[in-house]
């Protein structure tokens, strides 16, 4: 089992930043690939950024690209997300997941332990 939990959410105008923190216990930090997702109120859940186990490749949405960063700190057992350049769109509910599969890492499906959620509003 692993647990995830959250952390950094907030509201911020549009232009600024936040960095989300997704603290994990459980198993091996290091034996799963991490993700971010979104999902904004009445939208279905969207994938953000991934990481894979080696810490060699990361993946982002397209909406992303160039503004979010995904990294890890296997000392801290913690993902983060960090957000720059925020746009009102970038507006909704933050979960942090995790997988033990090697593949796949932009789909919903391929994820096993999902956290809470944290709020991001960015106002204009």
């Amino acid at each position: 089992q692993v647990q995830l939990v959250e952390s950094g959410g907030g509201l911020v105008q549009a232009g600024g930043s936040l960095r989300l923190s997704c603290a994990t216990s459980g198993r091996t930090f290091s034996s799963y690939a991490m993700g971010w997702f979104r999902q904004a109120p009445g939208k279905e859940r969207e994938f953000v950024a991934a990481i894979n186990r080696s810490v060699r490749f990361t993946y982002y949405a397209d909406s992303v690209k160039g503004r979010f960063t995904i990294s890890t700190d296997n000392a801290k057992n913690t993902v983060y997300l960090q957000m720059n350049i925020l746009k009102p769109e970038d507006t909704a509910v933050y979960y942090c997941a995790a997988t033990p599969r090697i593949y796949g890492f932009t789909s919903i499906q391929t994820y096993d332990y999902w956290g809470q959620g944290t709020q991001v509003t960015v106002s204009s």
